[in-house]
């Protein structure tokens, strides 16, 4: 039985917590953001911030490292499925990914800091379980043969660029042109019943009104 953290480290706990997803929320809406921004959504002083991520660079890896944290471990649940249907199996995978929504990270903080060799590391993991997912899924004749791994990266950015309205119309919407897609990736073609309505010429415009 693990022993209880004490009072000092379980806050330091909660505010490493903290640290980490409002970094997430400030980054990816802004990656300009300063770093005061993130310990003012996150409600801790900077100093608290500071001890934790002495630099931007340090801050900005955290999230990217949450987030192929997140990405491999659902990759690497479809990759271990080997009983499941294979096309179920692959297509579980993009919805989780998709919902997860860990491509915004990759959209928003491509290029503003040096990944370390940790997230080096951790990225060819991923790479290697996209390539036995996808021979997998293709061996099992359900995948379009000219599909290659890295095709699936740039549906996942193409996705991550829906945003309208709330969390859950965004959610929809992203489920909704992912089905499309899944469409176009499966042989022999078929046509998924979309979900979700198609939005709005209201919801389309919304995009235009200036904000603040």
């Amino acid at each position: 039985m693990t022993a209880p953290m004490s009072g000092r480290k379980a806050q330091a706990a909660r505010n490493d917590t903290l640290i980490a997803e409002a970094a997430r929320r400030v980054f990816v809406a802004e990656p300009a953001a300063p770093v005061a921004a993130v310990a003012e959504a996150a409600g801790v002083g900077i100093s608290a911030l500071y001890r934790r991520y002495p630099s931007k660079e340090d801050l900005l890896r955290k999230v990217c490292k949450d987030g192929l944290a997140t990405y491999t471990a659902i990759v690497q649940a479809a990759v271990d499925d080997v009983e499941g249907d294979p096309w179920q199996v692959f297509e579980t995978f993009m919805r989780r990914v998709v919902k997860a929504d860990t491509h915004s990270i990759t959209v928003a903080l491509a290029g503003t800091f040096t990944p370390s060799p940790e997230l080096n590391a951790m990225a060819e993991t991923s790479g290697r379980l996209n390539v036995a997912l996808v021979e997998r899924t293709q061996e099992a004749g359900v995948l379009r043969l000219d599909v290659s791994d890295a095709d699936l990266g740039t549906i996942f950015e193409q996705l991550a660029a829906v945003h309208e309205g709330d969390e859950a119309r965004t959610n929809e919407l992203r489920q909704r042109y992912l089905t499309l897609l899944l469409d176009g990736l499966r042989t022999p073609p078929t046509s998924t019943p979309l979900p979700g309505e198609a939005p709005t010429l209201e919801e389309r415009a919304r995009r235009w009104v200036p904000k603040g």
